[in-house]
């Protein structure tokens, strides 16, 4: 598995973003306090914002570097984003929101091969009974499974979840939160994941990173942040 690699050096507003994140194997997951950074870390990977500097790369492939003059649009990133609140098209119908992200990754295959694509994703999450149902009639857990295989669809080098579970109750988000981590340790692709909450972060993280103010302050296992919480705020999340 080639492992997503950043090193962003820049300021959202006020606020200065000096982090370094490696995914290594498996999952990575982004904690902190509430404006920390955690997002506008996301935008910056995605090529949404611009970093002053730094790199950030997926295998051998060189996605930005301030140095080398090196920034690939956010289109040719081949990064998989599920945002927080889905952002899938309510006009649409299931199959046709995946469909969409199939053929906007790949514009020299025919409709036949976008739609082919589309229906395994579906297949592949447990929707295809969901396939001709607006997203708007959808409960949020199955809007959440949609958005992940639309993020799928399009063929990512990696994949980044904003907050997925935050807009779920509180039993849909057990149901998919276990979902969710079984199918993210199956994917042969480098994740990041950005939550605020303990039991997500547990469940879904291999190694984490947690920031503050916009900086690293520890990167480790589970294990690790809990034996030796480098701030309060670790302590908390990691015992709470």
């Amino acid at each position: 598995m080639k492992a997503l690699q950043a090193v962003i050096s820049g300021r959202i507003g006020k606020l200065p973003i000096d982090v370094q994140i490696d995914t290594g194997e498996g999952t990575l997951v982004i904690v902190g306090p509430n404006g920390a950074g955690k997002t506008a870390l996301l935008l910056m990977i995605l090529g949404i914002r611009q970093p002053d500097s730094g790199r950030v790369a997926v295998g051998e492939t060189t996605l930005f570097d301030a140095v080398a003059g090196v920034d690939i649009a956010v289109e040719e990133r081949r990064l998989g984003y599920v945002p927080q609140d889905y952002a899938l098209f309510p006009h649409m119908t299931v199959l046709e929101n995946v469909e969409f992200a199939a053929a906007s990754s790949d514009l020299g295959s025919q409709r036949k091969s976008h739609r082919l694509r589309a229906e395994a994703m579906l297949s592949d999450l447990g929707l295809t009974e969901l396939a001709e149902r607006r997203t708007s009639d959808l409960s949020g857990g199955e809007k959440q499974k949609v958005a992940l295989a639309r993020a799928l669809a399009a063929k990512p080098q990696a994949l980044l979840l904003d907050e997925p579970l935050s807009a779920l109750d509180a039993a849909s988000r057990r149901d998919v939160r276990l979902f969710l981590a079984a199918y993210l340790r199956r994917l042969d692709l480098p994740a990041i994941v950005v939550t605020h909450d303990p039991a997500d972060a547990k469940a879904l993280g291999d190694r984490f990173v947690v920031i503050d103010a916009g900086r690293t302050v520890q990167f480790g296992t589970w294990e690790e942040l809990r034996e030796r919480p480098a701030s309060a705020f670790i302590e908390e999340f990691v015992t709470g």
